[in-house]
């Protein structure tokens, strides 16, 4: 048995005098969820960016994807997700990462600790974040976070928390995600802080799969469902062509995959409409994934997109 399709949109600015009409095509069209990346530099803040984009739309999710845990305390992520929660009806899906732009935190003088110390950190926020969600009052002692009677982040109903979604790379905090996410993005690792030629092939298929297989063992030893788990992965590239070839013999090139891996890679969708359709089925069958967001900032090229893959795909 597996999950519906659902299709997202990842945007991190629009311009100024037609985002709302923006955002409202992207609904219009059929996709499921627009997300914000949490980076510096020249694009919009995620946290203003999707309560803008629920105010203006009825059916459109909006998500995170993710935040960074050390850009903001827990108590402060736990508040504003539970208020653009509330405020749109339901519709906010709350990514929080454990960091990894090295560029960042140098910008903003803040200590770039290692992955393990960040990742304790996130496990940390996770459980203060959703105790603030449920809870009347939350306290919390930990090695990074001390928290002593915060008070209930928003009145949501009972049962009616954001999901979370939680994405990575390497086993620990695949790991991590097993056993505290809803939504799990399956990325590729990023040890040096920054995306380099060779990022791509750590999404090669066979990794794929293996980091799958750490996400499923972690939740099961959780005591959790791991086909309860959403399984999500973010596209860097998109191209619908009947004649992919020399574009993947390029990325083949590039990355250090085969042309044929790059074809499965799931950061690149290349291909004639029917193949990729193809293959995003015989993806979801073989590793369960099956929530897919693209990049979406020149929104003129969403619509094919969206009549001939979102259409077909969306809910089956």
């Amino acid at each position: 048995m597996h999950r519906p399709f659902r299709f997202g949109v990842q945007l991190s600015r629009l311009p100024a005098d037609d985002w709302a009409e923006r955002l409202g095509r992207i609904e219009s069209l059929g996709f499921d969820s627009v997300f914000w990346p949490d980076h510096f530099g020249d694009q919009w803040d995620p946290t203003a960016a999707l309560a803008a984009a629920a105010a203006v739309t009825t059916r459109l999710r909006v998500g995170s994807l993710v935040y960074d845990v050390d850009y903001r305390h827990p108590v402060v992520f736990a508040k504003a997700a539970a208020t653009i929660h509330l405020l749109s009806g339901g519709r906010h899906e709350f990514g929080l990462g454990a960091g990894w732009m090295e560029t960042d935190y140098r910008e903003a003088g803040i200590p770039y600790d290692r992955p393990g110390v960040r990742i304790e950190r996130l496990e940390e926020a996770i459980q203060i974040i959703r105790s603030m969600w449920t809870q009347e009052k939350t306290s919390f002692e930990g090695r990074h976070y001390r928290v002593r009677d915060a008070a209930r982040a928003a009145p949501l109903p009972a049962g009616d928390a954001p999901r979370v979604l939680i994405g990575g790379g390497g086993r620990k905090l695949l790991s991590l995600a097993g056993r505290y996410a809803d939504i799990v993005g399956i990325n590729p690792a990023l040890p040096e802080g920054r995306v380099t030629p060779a990022t791509a092939s750590d999404l090669a298929p066979d990794r794929v799969r293996q980091k799958i297989g750490w996400v499923r063992e972690a939740a099961a030893r959780a005591g959790r469902d791991p086909d309860a788990l959403e399984l999500n992965s973010l596209v860097f590239l998109v191209a619908l062509t009947d004649d992919a070839k020399p574009l993947r013999e390029g990325l083949a090139k590039t990355t250090g995959m085969s042309a044929e891996q790059v074809a499965d890679c799931p950061l690149f969708i290349t291909g004639s409409p029917s193949e990729v359709r193809e293959r995003l089925e015989k993806r979801r069958e073989e590793t369960g994934i099956s929530y897919i967001v693209i990049q979406g900032e020149r929104t003129e090229e969403l619509e094919p997109f969206a009549e001939s893959i979102v259409a077909p795909l969306a809910g089956t």
